[in-house]
């Protein structure tokens, strides 16, 4: 299970998740961060990944997903604080090429 909490402040709108992003959560926390990005005013998105445990090539393509929406709003999108195993993906994607990563 994956929970996805939100907040905005100054124009930035972040996003944390915790628990797991894989094949079985897909489905549920694209549509939750779908509603995130329809419905908030902002310009920048960090999404924080300190609490997010393990994240496999289905949350990979969940994250380019909302990437793809929010350049289309013309959104800047970070990832913050992720732990080491799902570090080691991002980096292996080279989604920070795109994504960059904030500390």
């Amino acid at each position: 299970m994956t929970t996805v909490f939100s907040k905005v402040a100054n124009r930035v709108l972040y996003i944390s998740m915790c628990g797991e992003l894989d094949e079985s959560v897909a489905v549920s926390v694209r549509g939750d961060l779908d509603a995130l990005i329809s419905r908030s005013d902002f310009d920048r998105v960090v999404i924080d990944l300190s609490k997010l445990v393990f994240m496999d090539s289905t949350g990979i393509g969940v994250l380019i997903g909302r990437y793809k929406k929010l350049r289309a709003r013309n959104s800047l999108v970070f990832l913050a604080n992720p732990t080491a195993s799902v570090d080691k993906i991002l980096r292996l994607s080279g989604i920070y090429d795109i994504m960059p990563k904030v500390v």
